[in-house]
């Protein structure tokens, strides 16, 4: 892999033992062997270094808090591209205790944005955004030029962080770029999103508290997908520049948990309305022409996606129970649907 006609020898993944941090790892070392790999983590209650068991050889952990300055700057020696995936992602968490995401999400990022421009060496710092940032659209889609119009203090947070990276472009020329994808599913997600929380759940046959009346619309993408994404930008994307990395395969909620409910052979009873999340947006969907026109396009059509996706949840039962019965996520739930 090279960056401006010069090798990248190191990557510092931040956030690296998460869901979609974990597969970027994972599909970095099998297709790069000879990049050194760091994963710099915390490990809150969704980082979890069983996501990558197996990965050994130029794969090294460091257990850190992107907030700790000089521990970020340690971290940095001999890095030459940076991918920022660390935050606090969960919507409804954000509800109950917003004050978390503000400091990782916003306060956080700023920490790695210093660390990298005193760093000087960094070649491409790569921050992870979300689609929503932009807010809700009914009819239509957000392109990278859109106002940005978060409405949850979660969304609120990673716009924060991404406006940030974008000045530390504009103002210190760091080689800074946002990418926002759609939402994300695939293996190792941690059992509180959507689809791993209804698998995990129709799976021991507990009730799925869907919000509302399950008309909520999401775009779609594996994370395969989104880490391919990654990869091109880190080559040729272009710094100070956003990046959408959308799907079109739009489905309500309700579509999603039929056709959970379908994979697994089981019934449409187990569906609970619950009363709506405050401030759910409607819909999310993305324009990602710019990720076209470099060369980039999803290849994994949702119906396969999700099947491979219930299909890993249910052959890996070991690794999601330990967590579903950890009393947080117990009283997590109970806090948020009770």
């Amino acid at each position: 892999m090279q960056v401006n006609g010069q090798e990248v020898r190191k990557i510092m993944v931040t956030g690296g033992a998460g869901f979609i941090g974990s597969n970027f790892i994972r599909h970095v070392h099998e297709r790069f062997p000879e990049i050194e790999l760091l994963n710099y983590d915390k490990l809150t209650y969704a980082g979890n270094l069983e996501n990558l068991e197996g990965v050994t050889g130029g794969y090294s952990f460091v257990q850190g808090d992107i907030q700790d300055a000089a521990r970020v700057e340690d971290a940095l020696a001999g890095v030459d591209v940076v991918v920022n995936f660390a935050a606090e992602t969960h919507v409804d968490r954000s509800i109950h205790d917003p004050g978390d995401f503000i400091l990782t999400d916003v306060y956080g990022v700023f920490v790695l944005l210093e660390a990298v421009k005193r760093n000087g060496r960094v070649k491409r710092f790569v921050h992870i955004s979300t689609d929503e940032v932009y807010g809700s659209i009914a009819r239509g889609r957000f392109s990278e030029e859109s106002p940005l119009n978060p409405s949850s203090p979660y969304s609120a947070s990673k716009a924060g962080g991404d406006r940030l990276a974008y000045s530390y472009f504009k103002t210190f020329a760091l080689p800074v770029l946002i990418a926002r994808p759609a939402n994300n599913y695939g293996p190792y997600q941690f059992p509180e999103k959507l689809i791993p929380f209804f698998v995990t759940r129709a799976l021991r046959d507990q009730p799925l508290p869907l919000y509302g009346d399950g008309s909520h619309c999401r775009d779609w993408l594996h994370v395969d997908d989104t880490v391919r994404g990654l990869l091109l930008l880190i080559e040729r994307g272009e710094p100070g520049q956003a990046y959408n990395l959308g799907a079109d395969q739009e489905r309500s909620n309700r579509e999603v948990t039929r056709e959970i409910l379908a994979i697994l052979g089981k019934p449409e009873s187990l569906v609970q309305a619950v009363a709506d999340r405050k401030g759910h947006d409607f819909r999310y969907a993305l324009d990602w022409a710019k990720m076209r026109a470099l060369g980039w396009q999803p290849q994994v059509a949702f119906a396969d996606g999700l099947r491979r996706t219930v299909e890993w949840y249910r052959e890996h039962e070991g690794w999601w129970k330990k967590l579903v019965e950890k009393k947080a996520y117990v009283s997590h739930l109970r806090k948020n649907y009770e």
